[in-house]
């Protein structure tokens, strides 16, 4: 059992809980109550997480286990751990000396902005209670908290709850549980957060203790709920107990993570959230929100491929109405309601998307809501053809041409201060197999794109081949300068070569790039974002944020990749079963091995470029999750 493995639960509004399966919090996004405030943005950490401790006829027993500076790990509770389970939620089996044992149960309620535990004597006795100390905070997410004079200790008792606020401009906490409360506040200081220092940031909190719970464990199972916002909401029925609220919302929560099917289903619905009257997917858990780019790429595995085309429709319906000028937004901040349009890709990502959305619905799609959503293209298009931001435009060739200084328009969009450290500004080779792409869905059902998409395609046959390398340029017209080329052995090829709907290249062009991308940049955890060979590249993802950002696309491996070269792969072999049979076995069974560690259940956003292909960034991203998905239920389904 990996302690160090980190488990998510998710509330369908941007908040969530998390931690590792010792206990021990790591990151500073580890939260028992983290909530969104303009869902699914704004989030704030309001509990951070509990000291527990089991009281026996034969002893005190912790269960906890904290990281304190300098280094003091303390008290021993993660050695008490026999076994954990994250299905149905995150579930701990705990044995103490004396031989008692306890189940823990964490489990967020969708849609609740709350989090409910229980704890269960397995081995029934007298006598037997156990003690809980939550650690409150009350901080914006990405922060961390320091002891100050402002911090309110008081506590409200209303019938059977606790209300706590340390802040006014934060959300009230109510705890509902069926055991006692001791108000004692104190400061706890010095929480050391390891995964922090590791990412060169501040990795030092302190948190206050408001009091201590107490369960009799020998008389029935010990509940906690504790919720944001009270009493505005209340997750309890009128009258109900604090354990037949955890049975209703254990019950309910068990059938509709039934519903959704197998545990990639289930994973799968963690970055479904809510945003105003519509849907979207959040990029990653646990610091990223919901990102134009990241939607479209991630929907065609979460909800097209597993069927759940209604969210597709709605993500989508949502989505359109953001057109700007031919873009579509790449980011809405956590604060403020400005949206980013700096993204060249997210447009074309959309158009994509809809093109699955249209193939896997058919019929079934309303006829307004075609029209919607084409209308939403044509504007795309029409905005790119004529020329939008940033200097993205269509040349007389039909390609298009982007990017400025000091802006990162693709998805190797690494930025530290002033320094883009992969801007490619001119043609890149996946902007052009996507416009290309996106000419050819929408000439489906306007003829005035298909002279544009072949005097685009013309150029792209004459213009991207590498001979020398026997694959396609990165990018050409580099800086605009015409002629111009990049010949860096890069990933984006790979949409060129059947890693899209309209392939571009010949055969045995096809086949000469996967072989190049196999020889190059193939790992059990997916691609390498560079070459080894190539001078810049970089093998460890690790040190500070400028070292890290540097090499964030200059080697580092991301898993979203397999999908483009598994499919470009397959496709290349006609898709036969035998192809089929042995892409799983060669590409899918070494990422399917990732489920078990790291993020549980999950693929990590990024992983080292050299052995053994160490997980770093997320632990819990949308795309890589996404694009398993799509193989294993469209590219690779069997025929």
């Amino acid at each position: 059992m990996e302690l160090q493995a980190e488990w998510l639960e998710t509330d369908g509004l941007g908040g969530f809980a998390s931690g590792t399966v010792s206990g021990r919090r790591t990151r500073r996004y580890h939260a028992l109550l983290l909530v969104a405030t303009n869902p699914p943005t704004g989030r704030v950490v309001l509990v951070n997480g509990f000291d527990a401790w089991l009281q026996t006829p034969s002893g005190t027993w912790p269960l906890s286990t904290q990281h304190y500076l300098p280094d003091v790990v303390a008290p021993d509770g993660q050695d008490r751990i026999v076994d954990f389970q994250s299905e149905p939620w995150p579930t701990w089996h705990y044995r103490t000396e004396d031989g008692t044992e306890i189940r823990q149960e964490i489990l967020v309620p969708r849609a609740s902005q709350a989090v409910t535990l229980r704890w269960t004597l397995l081995t029934p006795a007298e006598g037997v209670s156990i003690h809980i100390k939550p650690f409150l905070s009350g901080r914006d997410y990405h922060s961390l908290h320091r002891k100050n004079n402002s911090f309110s200790t008081d506590v409200t008792r209303k019938d059977d709850r606790i209300w706590w606020q340390p802040y006014q401009d934060m959300p009230t906490t109510c705890a509902f549980a069926n055991g006692s409360y001791d108000h004692a506040p104190t400061w706890f200081n010095a929480f050391f957060y390891e995964r922090e220092q590791q990412r060169g940031l501040d990795c030092v909190e302190d948190l206050v203790c408001p009091g201590e719970l107490h369960f009799d464990l020998s008389k029935e199972p010990g509940v906690l709920i504790l919720q944001a916002g009270w009493p505005s909401t209340d997750v309890a029925d009128a009258n109900e107990t604090p354990l037949a609220c955890w049975r209703r919302l254990a019950s309910a929560e068990k059938q509709r993570r039934a519903k959704l099917g197998e545990p990639l289903d289930r994973a799968a619905d963690a970055y479904i959230v809510r945003r105003t009257n519509g849907s979207t997917i959040i990029a990653g858990y646990p610091w990223f929100t919901d990102w134009g780019r990241d939607t479209f790429i991630a929907m065609r595995g979460l909800c097209i491929a597993t069927g759940r085309l209604d969210l597709a429709r709605d993500i989508l319906l949502s989505w359109a109405g953001h057109v700007s000028s031919g873009m579509l937004p790449n980011r809405f901040p956590d604060k403020g309601n400005a949206p980013e349009f700096n993204s060249v890709d997210a447009s074309l990502w959309f158009v994509i998307a809809v093109h699955d959305y249209f193939a896997a619905a058919g019929s079934a799609v309303a006829p307004m809501e075609r029209e919607q959503l084409r209308q939403a293209v044509e504007a795309i298009l029409e905005g790119y053809s004529k020329g939008t931001r940033h200097r993205i435009a269509m040349t007389d060739d039909g390609l298009i041409a982007s990017g400025e200084p000091g802006v990162q328009l693709t998805w190797m969009d690494a930025k530290v201060g002033d320094w883009v450290v992969t801007p490619r500004i001119g043609k890149p080779v996946e902007i052009e197999a996507l416009w290309l792409n996106a000419l050819h869905i929408a000439s489906a059902w306007n003829e005035r794109w298909r002279p544009v998409l072949e005097r685009g395609r013309e150029a792209f046959t004459n213009r991207f081949w590498n001979p020398e390398r026997s694959c396609l340029f990165d990018v050409i017209d580099v800086d605009h300068e015409t002629g111009k080329r990049d010949p860096a052995i890069r990933p984006n090829q790979l949409f060129a070569a059947g890693g899209l709907p309209l392939g571009l290249l010949t055969k045995e062009q096809t086949a000469s790039v996967l072989q190049v991308a196999e020889n190059h940049l193939l790992t059990p955890m997916g691609l390498r974002t560079l070459s080894p060979v190539d001078p810049a590249h970089i093998s460890r993802y690790e040190g500070s944020v400028w070292e890290r950002d540097g090499a964030y696309h200059q080697g580092t491996v991301w898993p979203w990749l397999l999908g483009p070269f598994v499919e470009a792969w397959v496709r290349h072999r006609n898709a036969t079963t035998n192809a089929k049979d042995e892409a799983r076995r060669r590409f899918l069974e070494p990422i399917e091995n990732h489920l078990h560690v790291a993020g549980l259940g999950h693929i990590s956003e990024i992983a080292d470029a050299a052995s053994p292909y160490t997980p770093r960034g997320c632990p819990f991203q949308a795309w890589s999750l996404g694009e398993l998905l799509r193989l294993k239920r469209s590219v690779l389904k069997p025929t």
